[in-house]
């Protein structure tokens, strides 16, 4: 069955939604939408830093991430303001990354695949990775679902229960490296933001409680992976913006089911 490749971009899909789902709605919830977007663009870099040194593209891209958070938490430690590290480092590893793609010698590579996703060539290898990838990013979430919740509703109220919102700031960073080393093979660097953002946003109108929340924007997720490949199919567009395109309908159509129901 798995030599289909339709079937393995459907499974590569599902990975990818059931990764960004639950993470998703934390991003809105702590309204860091464009530190999930920082992180994506950092990955480039990792693409282009295992590339040069011929290591597997899924380490390349979390060592990156999880550099660019780092980064991110020690210059505005520092004075800067947090959006203002965020643009200068998003956009800077992404320049990086483009630029030291042509250093390297001998090396021809489309790097579009990584910028904009190539979800019908995953192979069997990757799409082992990417199942592993979001049971451990699904396994990290229940582990500290909890605490993370405790955190971001009320740091204050997390401190008097005994959570350190610094670790579960830390637990949050780790997933959302692995969610972006995960979802750059099927959805890319600069649509891996959308896919955090887009479900969330879209299942928020509809949840009474948080974990209802994150169920939904899985459902949403895995739902525009389907629509968007059945679109990539029918009309010979891109896969990796057709699910993402979906997405966003699904987005405007639940803002137009919420306006109803006001």
């Amino acid at each position: 069955m798995l030599d289909d490749f339709l079937v393995r971009a459907a499974l590569a899909g599902l990975a990818t939604a059931l990764a960004a789902g639950p993470l998703g709605c934390f991003v809105v919830w702590r309204r860091m939408a464009y530190f999930g977007d920082a992180t994506a663009h950092a990955s480039v870099l990792g693409v282009a830093l295992a590339l040069g040194f011929a290591l597997p593209v899924f380490w390349g891209t979390l060592a990156a991430a999880l550099a660019m958070a780092l980064a991110v938490a020690a210059l505005a430690g520092r004075g800067v303001t947090m959006d203002t590290a965020l643009g200068v480092l998003a956009h800077s590893a992404l320049a990086f990354g483009l630029v030291a793609v042509a250093f390297v010698p001998g090396l021809r590579v489309d790097l579009s695949a990584y910028l904009f996703g190539d979800v019908l060539a995953v192979s069997q290898a990757e799409l082992l990775t990417l199942w592993l990838g979001a049971a451990a990013v699904a396994g990290l979430l229940a582990w500290r679902w909890q605490g993370l919740l405790t955190a971001t509703l009320n740091e204050d109220l997390a401190l008097a229960s005994g959570v350190d919102p610094g670790r579960e700031r830390l637990a949050l960073t780790v997933a959302l490296a692995l969610v972006v080393a995960v979802a750059i093979k099927t959805v890319g660097a600069l649509l891996i933001a959308a896919m955090l953002i887009v479900p969330a946003a879209a299942a928020r109108p509809f949840a009474r409680t948080p974990e209802a929340m994150a169920v939904l924007a899985t459902a949403i997720g895995a739902g525009a992976v389907g629509a968007g490949l059945w679109a990539s199919l029918a009309f010979d567009t891109p896969a990796g913006p057709s699910i993402v395109v979906a997405a966003a309908a699904a987005f405007a159509a639940s803002l137009g089911a919420a306006a109803v129901r006001g």
